[in-house]
């Protein structure tokens, strides 16, 4: 046997380390340069699709929030402005990764943390929730030194208004997007708005902001507005009409006062109201701006208007002598009645004794065409163009639909219906020398006026009515020292959906001052005043003095000069004469008297209330 001798080299066969390092460091060298290769690719020839993959995960475009634009009152006083608050939101797929700390993130908002955490999982695949809306910028903070993982803040602006319930439904108000919903909020939306800008920003893995990228468009803040109303007529309407709806345990009422020379609202006040600060609750009717969009019929405050018929027609003059005898006419089958005989009275005291007979008599002799066309020419049956949202165009129905006592009962204010604005911008037009003017809202802006009767025509009707104030008329209650005043009273029975009338009542006065220079037109609506409270329910008694009382502030305020110095000259004698009589014989202080009548409160830019007491809400 021979052994196998395996300790010889085997031939062919040899082990050279310098080659295989060399084949290691070339493969190492040619994937290198195949990555570097590939990331030159990636990063600078074809880095589109990587760069919007980082870019969608880390940039961001969000708005710029913009303010409202103020509104103000005529002389500048703020009536809605916006103020910065705080919205706290989170990104759901961030906190939903930390869900120990949403029981201590519900309880800081003061939200059910099992109803956070529902909304929360069902927004899992969302980066974006709001939290809660609108709170101060301190309470933003407190929720933010917490720092919950996902949640952030972002800067809004929520509106606020100074004068509360007084304005309400002249403004209206805005939603949580600060969009208008009612009133001129919602009228004047587009100019107030404004426009939000954007920009672009990085933010890092926890939705922080680390850096702002680029302005992609600047945030266009909103217009202001300037208004007509006068805030401290508005106050002194809203007052004196509540304190009316109070004495006389009424349901509802409305004011409306215009610049008889431009047609601008100086005051518009409802009531019941609300608080637009706070529109949590409430009455949604409460919301209604009742002198826009409510109708009524305006009863005997349509006189007037018959009367200018009568004598734009030619057929009496303020003197023409009329038989009321016997204070009852028969029309149509239907009695119409005044609360007297008045027997034989002119044409101008058909007006000073409110007769529905003598206007029944006069609009008999009137075509139906020529009627309706002149009622028709101050307004009546058409919206009043003021531009408001809602607003109503009444009733007035054309001859041809008429039966055998419609016109009749139009002539004293039966049959038609119409909105206070509508009431009041006729009885404008009959102080303003026959010309109509569509009313505003807007300071500045003036509407073309139409002649729609004879100036002197004007005048008469102005002077007759001022007999209605003075002694003997129906309305007394809102005669002003010093001045002379131009109106008329109206007591309408109120319609009854089941047909025919009802037992209640609506009282109204509609009055011009003065009428030797006419300023202001004004117009007094409540609703269902209580008889049984002992103070009446007519035009004289429940609307009458609203009207003397708010216009007497109005013309101090305006500095209009008294047209009427003899009586005014007169109650100061009486004053001093009775000063004297109460001094024993000796002369008093001679104080002065200023004219208007002395129990109305004086007001001033520094005797308004605050906002607190009027709107309930700061």
């Amino acid at each position: 046997m021979f052994a196998s001798d395996d300790s010889r080299p085997r031939r062919g066969v040899r082990y050279n380390p310098r080659q295989r390092v060399t084949l290691v460091g070339g493969t190492l060298a040619l994937c290198s340069v195949a990555l570097v290769g590939r990331a030159f690719d990636v990063q600078v020839l074809n880095n589109d699709f990587y760069v919007e993959q980082g870019d969608a995960r880390a940039l961001r475009e969000i708005p710029i929030p913009t303010s409202r634009g103020m509104i103000t009152d005529r002389n500048g006083e703020p009536l809605a402005v916006s103020t910065p608050v705080e919205s706290i939101w989170a990104n759901p797929q961030e906190l939903l990764k930390h869900p120990g700390q949403i029981p201590e993130l519900a309880e800081i908002l003061g939200l059910n943390a099992d109803d956070l955490g529902r909304r929360l999982s069902q927004r899992a695949d969302k980066e974006f929730m709001y939290l809660k809306r609108r709170i101060s910028p301190a309470q933003a903070q407190r929720v933010l030194a917490h720092e919950i993982p996902g949640v952030f803040s972002q800067r809004e602006f929520r509106r606020f208004y100074p004068q509360g319930e007084a304005l309400a439904h002249v403004l209206g108000f805005t939603n949580i997007d600060d969009r208008g919903q009612e009133g001129l909020e919602l009228a004047f939306d587009e100019w107030l708005r404004g426009t939000p800008g954007s920009k672009r920003v990085v933010r890092d893995g926890q939705g922080r902001i680390i850096e702002n990228v680029d302005l992609i468009r600047p945030a266009q803040p909103g217009h202001d507005l300037t208004l007509t109303i006068d805030r401290r007529i508005q106050y002194l309407a809203f007052r004196e009409l509540r304190r009316a709806l109070q004495e006389h345990s009424a349901s509802s009422g409305s004011a409306v006062v215009l610049d008889v020379d431009t047609g601008e609202v100086l005051a518009m006040a409802n009531l019941p109201s609300y608080n637009p600060n706070d529109l949590e609750g409430g009455r949604q009717d409460a919301r209604r701006n009742r002198a826009v969009t409510d109708v009524v019929e305006p009863g005997s405050t349509m006189k007037p208007i018959t009367i200018a018929a009568a004598l734009n027609a030619g057929i009496v003059e303020p003197n023409t002598p009329i038989n009321l005898s016997p204070g009852y006419i028969v029309v149509g089958g239907y009695t119409i009645n005044d609360f007297r005989n008045y027997g034989l009275q002119t044409t101008t005291g058909v007006i000073t004794h409110s007769s529905n007979v003598g206007a029944v008599m006069l609009s008999s002799r009137l075509k139906n065409d020529y009627f309706y066309d002149f009622v028709r020419s101050f307004g009546y049956g058409s919206k009043p163009g003021s531009g408001f949202p809602g607003e109503a165009s009444g009733l007035l129905a054309a001859p041809d639909q008429w039966s055998g006592s419609t016109k009749a009962s139009m002539s004293y204010g039966y049959g038609l219906s119409a909105t206070p604005l509508q009431i009041a911008m006729a009885y404008a037009a009959l102080a303003n020398g026959g010309r109509l003017i569509a009313p505003t809202f807007v300071k500045g802006q003036r509407n073309p006026a139409e002649q729609v009767l004879d100036p002197t025509t004007a005048r008469q009707v102005m002077r007759m009515m001022q007999t209605v104030t003075e002694t003997g008329g129906t309305a007394t209650g809102a005669a002003i020292l010093g001045y002379h005043v131009g109106g008329k009273t109206g007591t309408a029975r109120k319609f009854s959906p089941s047909g025919g009338y009802s037992d209640e009542y609506i009282a109204l006065f509609a009055g011009v001052v003065p009428v030797e220079n006419p300023r202001f037109a004004m117009v007094v609506v409540v609703n269902e005043p209580d008889a049984s409270a002992g103070h009446g329910y007519g035009g004289g008694a429940v609307a009458a003095p609203v009207f003397r009382n708010v216009m007497a502030g109005a013309l101090r305020l305006m500095d209009v000069p008294p047209d009427d110095i003899e009586t005014w000259l007169a109650a100061q004698a009486a004053d001093q004469a009775k000063r004297i009589r109460a001094n024993g014989g000796r002369p008093g202080e001679d104080t002065p008297v200023l004219p208007a009548v002395a129990n109305v409160e004086t007001i001033d830019d520094s005797g308004l209330p605050d906002p607190v007491t009027i709107g309930g809400a700061r």
